[in-house]
């Protein structure tokens, strides 16, 4: 409780008018690398999640997204700030899964439908493979990349529908997919510097915001699911910010992205709450103030100051109002409070509202990892 509160006090003490839209100094407590540093060390000192694994008897203990996001997340920091030792202790963490623990390896066809959620494990390995070029990360990671675009001998017909239109076969139209197709496809694009898998995940992207973008920029959960879920949201916000700063401003699907990522943003300020935060429902003012959705919106806004396609007065103040809003839901152990749990879609305005609302849950741990790496880096 002290800390909380002196989390809030320095929030108030630190928007004044010459600072509203700084993302370079922070009062001591919540300062970027300070807080980067002790979520990346919270994370090093805790065991796989493993989830979803408790939902399927099918499926044993894997590495699966939401680790995934916060390994990757770290990794972008530690490289960032030139901290070698979290550097190292990531690259170490991984060292098992190529052994003893190779079982921890996404399988390449989980039984169950989102196996989306699975692939993106070979993110992690490439990621590493930038910083520490031995062949047997990226042999690793590409196994996974390639993966997501060769149709499996036991496909579904859906699957083979959009296999024959040139599109992932693991495309669902969920807006989750728009960070784990995309970013391990970019991924993939770094390591090897062959433009297919950047045009696949521009294509891919594009397919998706034909689809369930709406009018007012924003997205449903998936296409018979009406409802502007938080950190659905936040997905396809963090998908399009990596995917502006990568791809040249000449590709065909460049501006049509960022038309639709510019949409996005100017409908999320309208709805950022005067604390600094955004809720479950982005759209309901009933709802409950969500963390992981508002770090990933938070993210988004970062990056689009820094690359000049936001607005600094005014989507920097946001941003930073955001950042120390959600310090103060950070509790003594660094753990985020107040995180949606995994959430699959359905039809119903009750469901998402009744969430559970976690503690120190990865979905918003990264999302949080994220920020810090984003204002602690350049471009």
């Amino acid at each position: 409780m002290k800390k909380l509160t002196a989390f809030i006090l320095a929030a108030a003490l630190s928007i004044t008018a010459g600072a509203k839209n700084d993302l370079k100094n922070f009062p001591a407590p919540m300062d970027p690398q300070t807080v980067g540093v002790k979520l990346v060390e919270h994370y090093l000192s805790q065991p796989h999640s493993h989830w979803g694994d408790i939902h399927s008897k099918y499926i044993p203990d894997l590495v699966t997204y939401p680790d995934v996001c916060t390994w990757i997340g770290s990794l972008w920091f530690a490289k960032a700030t030139k901290n070698e030792a979290l550097y190292k202790g990531l690259v170490e963490r991984f060292e098992p899964i190529f052994g003893e623990r190779s079982d921890l390896q996404a399988k390449m066809r989980p039984v169950q439908h989102n196996v989306v959620d699975y692939y993106v494990f070979g993110a992690i390995p490439l990621e590493i493979y930038r910083g520490t070029p031995e062949r047997r990360y990226l042999d690793l990671g590409m196994k996974y990349a390639d993966g997501q675009w060769i149709l499996p001998e036991n496909h579904k017909d859906y699957e083979e529908e959009w296999d024959k239109k040139g599109f992932s076969w693991q495309t669902r139209l969920w807006v989750d997919d728009m960070f784990m197709i995309t970013i391990l496809q970019m991924e993939a694009y770094h390591c090897t510097g062959n433009m297919k898998y950047l045009e696949r995940a521009a294509e891919e992207m594009d397919l998706y915001l034909n689809e369930i973008q709406r009018p007012n920029g924003l997205f449903y959960h998936e296409t018979k699911v009406p409802y502007f879920w938080g950190r659905g949201n936040g997905w396809m916000a963090v998908g399009m910010t990596e995917m502006l700063r990568v791809l040249p401003k000449d590709n065909k699907y460049y501006a049509r992205i960022k038309d639709a990522y510019l949409l996005m943003m100017g409908t999320l300020l309208k709805y950022q709450g005067y604390d600094g935060m955004w809720k479950q429902l982005i759209d309901v003012p009933a709802a409950w103030n969500e963390t992981s959705c508002t770090a990933m919106f938070t993210y988004a806004f970062i990056q689009g100051v820094k690359y000049g396609w936001l607005d600094k007065k005014v989507y920097g103040e946001a941003a930073r109002k955001a950042w120390i809003r959600l310090n103060s839901y950070l509790t003594e152990d660094y753990d985020l409070r107040d995180v949606c749990c995994g959430t699959g879609t359905k039809n119903s305005f009750q469901y998402y509202l009744d969430r559970p609302r976690n503690i120190g849950d990865l979905h918003g741990q990264a999302a949080f990892i994220w920020c810090a790496y984003a204002l602690c880096s350049g471009k």
